[in-house]
Formats: C-alpha cells, sequence, structure tokens
C-alpha cells in the first residue's frame, strides 16, 4: 500500500467529451458487438480519437501503432469505475481469441456460472487462532535494526515465503498473510528501513545541544551535521534491494518466494533481477512500475551532479521548511483516513488496525525527514522493466494478482507486465484496490498456495482456477466465494489472461463485459 500517491501522471487522462463519445458509438453499434457467429473487432470503434495524457515514463513506450490505439481503448475500458463487468447480473457475453480473430457467443448468466468456494481464514471464532506471529529485530549494521514478523517456523523443510510492503506501512499489513499461509509454510514480513518500525532509534543528524534539542516533537535529522553511521545513509530503493538479499541470507538462509504489494512489488522485482538464486519465484500485488525521481549516480554521473541534494542527512535548510510543511499535511489522522478510503475499493473492510499503526509511525520523531530522504532518494540501478526482463532471461517465475479497481496502479501497468511475460499467471481480482492482500486476504492466500504448490510440484500440480489444461491459454473468469471472519458471505470475481491471449484479446474481452453491462443499464 501507498501511504501517498506519488506524483507521476496517470497513464492516461480522457474528457468527459469522450467517454459520452465512446458511450453512444457503443449502443449504437450493438449489432455489431453481439452477431451470432465470428466477425472481426469493428474498425469504426478503434478508430477513435481520444484526448490522451502519456506516461513520461520511457521505458514503456509503445512504437507499434496498432498496439497503441488497443492500449488506449483498453485503459477506457478498465477505467470505468460505473461499469464493473464483475456485477453484471442480467447476462453477459464472453469473447474467445482464435487465431487472431474474435469470436462472440452468448454463455449463462452470473448465476449459473462455475462457482468456487474457498476456505475461509483462521479467526477467534471457529476455534483456530491460525500460526502464532512473532515480533523480531535483525541488527543490519551499526545503529540500523530491522524490524520483521514471522510465522511458521516449525514447518522445518517448508517452502519461506517473504512479503515485502508498501510505502508508508509495514510487517503488520500481512498480518493476515501470516496467520494463515504460516501454517502450512515458513513465512516471514519485513519493514523497509526508514518505515513501519525498522525507523532509526537514535538521531541521524541531531541538532546542537540547546534546549530546542531537548523538545519532546522535535524532528530528528534536522541537524547541522550527521552522525557518523548515517553518513551515507539515504532511504533507497538500492538500499532496500540490499536489505532484502541480506536477510534472506543472514536471518532465512535460503531461497525464498518473494511477494510484493505495490512498492514492496518494485523491490520483490529488484531483488529477484540481481539475485536469481536467492528467489524461488516472486509474486506481484498490484505492484507500481516506477520509483524515484532524481537520477541514479551509477547510471546517470553528469546528470546526477546537477542535484545539490539526494537523500543523505542532515537535510538542507531549504528542503526543512518543505518538508515540515508537507509532512504537516500528510500525517493529519483525517487525511491519512482519506488515503485509506481512496486504495480499498470494498469500503466495508476492517481497516481500524492498519489506521492506528499508520498513526504511530508518523508519530515517530524521525519519520519526516526519512519522508524527505525516500522522497529525494535518486533511483534504482535498474528500471521496472529492466529488472521484469533479467527475471524472465534468468528464469525466475512470476505471478500476477491485482486488484481491478487500484486507483493508483491501474490494472494496465499489470497488463503490461503480462505481455511481457505472457507465460506468468495473471489472476485480476475485483472488487479489489490497491491492497488486494488486505482486502480479500482469502482469494490471495488461495492463489498464492496454488502458485506455491504447482512450483513445487514442477508443474504436476495446476495452477489455481486451471484444472482443465485447456483454460492455461484463454480469458475465462470465476466467481470465488468465501466466508469472512464476522461470518457474512462474500463473493468476488476472479479473470484469468492465458499464455496466449493477444493484446487484442484482452482488449475484447473487457470491451465486450463493458458493451454488456452497457446494454443491461439501457433495458
Amino acid at each position: 500500500m501507498e501511504l501517498l500517491p506519488l506524483s507521476h501522471p496517470l497513464p492516461y487522462k480522457f474528457n468527459s467529451s469522450d467517454v459520452k463519445f465512446i458511450e453512444n458509438r457503443l449502443s449504437s453499434k450493438q449489432s455489431k458487438f453481439f452477431p451470432s457467429g465470428q466477425r472481426k473487432c469493428s474498425s469504426s470503434v478503434l478508430k477513435c480519437s481520444f484526448s490522451l495524457r502519456r506516461s513520461d515514463q520511457e521505458s514503456y513506450e509503445i512504437n507499434n501503432l496498432d498496439e497503441k490505439e488497443g492500449i488506449r481503448l483498453l485503459s477506457y475500458l478498465e477505467g470505468l469505475h460505473s461499469q464493473d463487468i464483475a456485477t453484471a447480473r442480467d447476462g453477459t457475453c464472453n469473447c474467445h481469441v482464435v487465431d487472431g480473430n474474435v469470436r462472440l457467443k452468448n454463455v449463462p448468466k452470473v448465476d449459473q456460472t462455475e462457482k468456487i468456494v474457498i476456505p475461509s481464514l483462521p479467526n477467534d471464532s471457529n476455534g483456530n487462532h491460525g500460526s502464532q506471529i512473532s515480533s523480531c529485530y535483525w541488527e543490519w549494521k551499526p545503529k540500523l535494526s530491522v524490524h520483521y514478523e514471522k510465522s511458521g517456523t516449525e514447518n522445518i523443510g517448508a517452502p519461506g515465503v517473504l512479503f515485502l510492503p508498501g510505502f508508508g506501512v509495514g510487517a503488520f499489513h500481512y498480518e493476515k498473510q501470516l496467520k494463515d499461509l504460516g501454517r502450512d509454510y515458513r513465512v516471514w514480513a519485513l519493514d523497509f528501513l526508514g518505515q513501519g518500525m525498522s525507523l532509526p532509534s537514535e538521531d541521524p543528524a541531531p541538532c546542537s545541544h540547546n534546549a530546542n534539542s531537548e523538545e519532546p516533537h522535535a524532528k530528528w535529522g534536522f541537524g547541522n551535521e550527521s552522525e557518523p553511521w548515517a553518513t551515507e545513509l539515504v532511504y533507497s530503493i538500492d538500499l532496500w534491494r540490499d536489505q532484502v538479499q541480506q536477510f534472506v541470507e543472514q536471518v532465512i538462509g535460503e531461497p525464498v518466494y518473494v511477494v510484493g504489494n505495490s512498492l514492496g512489488g518494485f523491490v520483490a522485482m529488484y531483488f529477484a533481477a540481481c539475485n536469481p538464486q536467492l528467489a524461488k519465484g516472486v509474486t506481484l500485488l498490484n505492484a507500481t512500475p516506477f520509483w524515484g525521481f532524481l537520477p541514479n549516480p551509477i547510471r546517470s554521473p553528469r546528470w546526477s551532479r546537477i542535484f545539490p541534494w539526494a537523500g543523505t542527512f542532515p537535510l538542507p535548510s531549504s528542503v526543512r521548511k518543505l518538508t515540515e510543511l508537507v509532512w504537516q499535511k500528510i500525517s493529519e489522522p483525517s487525511n491519512i483516513k482519506e488515503i485509506l478510503k481512496q486504495v480499498y475499493a470494498d469500503h466495508s473492510t476492517k481497516v481500524d488496525k492498519v489506521f492506528s499503526r499508520i498513526l504511530e509511525i508518523v508519530q515517530h520523531p524521525a519519520a519526516a525527514a526519512s519522508f524527505a530522504s525516500i522522497m529525494f532518494a535518486p533511483r534504482g540501478q535498474l528500471s521496472f522493466q529492466e529488472a521484469l526482463t533479467r527475471c524472465d532471461l534468468q528464469n525466475v517465475p512470476i505471478c500476477l494478482m491485482y486488484g481491478k479497481d487500484d486507483p493508483w496502479v491501474r490494472p494496465i501497468w499489470g497488463l503490461k507486465v503480462k505481455r511481457q511475460i505472457p507465460q506468468a499467471p495473471y489472476y485480476q481480482i475485483s472488487p479489489a484496490g490497491h491492497c488486494p492482500h488486505d482486502e480479500v486476504p482469502e482469494v490471495v492466500n488461495y492463489l498464492l498456495r496454488g502458485w506455491i504448490k504447482s512450483l513445487e510440484s514442477e508443474g504436476s500440480l495446476s495452477l489455481p482456477l486451471l484444472e482443465q489444461p485447456e483454460l492455461t491459454e484463454k480469458i475465462f473468469s470465476r466467481e470465488v466465494e468465501y466466508i469472512r471472519e464476522e461470518g457474512t458471505r462474500k463473493s468476488v470475481r476472479v479473470q484469468y489472461f492465458g499464455s496466449k491471449v493477444s493484446l487484442w484479446g484482452q482488449m475484447m474481452s473487457s470491451l465486450t463485459s463493458s458493451s454488456a453491462k452497457f446494454l443491461s443499464n439501457g433495458r
């Protein structure tokens, strides 16, 4: 989870007139979307012009004009919050892609489609308390202690799983995974340095010894000179990559499956790209595809010299005032609640524990300066796409589980990864937002268990939802049902994108489903 949405532009921006135009076009072309037999996609829809604002990330440029149009339309369809395909209850259509052609056919209503019932989380009401969680500290370097939580340590010989959190949270965000998956595996969750409970226990740059420095609410890191142990300290993505590497080597002691949400997904991919011998596989949960604003000093030494400060301690005087102003706003409880409301698609999800833990973090005296260091830290030596390419070349297994209703990391980013690594299983969950592991933990845990079992069996066990071998190359959906801790029944839609489904197949799957919703609303 991200405590703050970074100030990167969203990949696309639509005007209201564009949305109205497409709705009218879809309504007027009903017969072209729902014919019987086989028919190619209507070019009149694909040639629609949109007012778009492209991301400035060079690594995500798409050179092929046809794919540009496909991405544009797919992005539009994925962005229609009000037209959620998972909730169409009065009929829908499935899209099947065969040799580049599109075949549309009627299928049974949602209440007649296959439903899968999965296990619930362990809870006190059913007498199953789950695996016990232990809170620990690891002294990585002098004055730099890393907090982590673990469970299932008695499962000797079982695979190890390491969870990496998003920006602004920590190991506590994986409590539902530690309790549940700890019954079968050895599980760890890590706090990145500068976040969670891995904030320093001493001031990295104390003020002069005067009355002000003894104030109970004085902020750390705002002095004039850094302590020797913090001279080169920068809370960067390169630091977190090294932290994960040495944690796996020194604490876990063997290769593990790495699971990361948002920022944690980027770090998981980066770690695996640089240390493939330590990563048995990587699972991305709405991974952010970019991190950092300033150039990396190794990759771009000339450009990096232009910027006088790159996240070291102490904070320059010019940055201190800005940091205090921004921090005062984002650390307010009302703003934290608003951010949580944005990232959780299902507002009935209990977030009281998450809120209270975040509140504890932002009240730490080192939190403000650590936030500034993170924001001004340079980019990593590898971009997300470069790390992904390395993992693919080094045969690191990758699994994608994305909440469809994420307002920050839209599904288009997960589909980009899927296009680059077609063999990676891609599960899209709805309704679920930026933190599917906390919002729909039953589903994420079920999928993660199945993926690990399939890898451990070297493929003799099928992937989750893929009991029929022919489904591995197609797009299909399943209704997944389970019982929540309070006893209520919950149902979500999980859509799987197969290994040989093209960009147009992805687009048409969304297109036909959204069209069906438009038509059903108009009845």
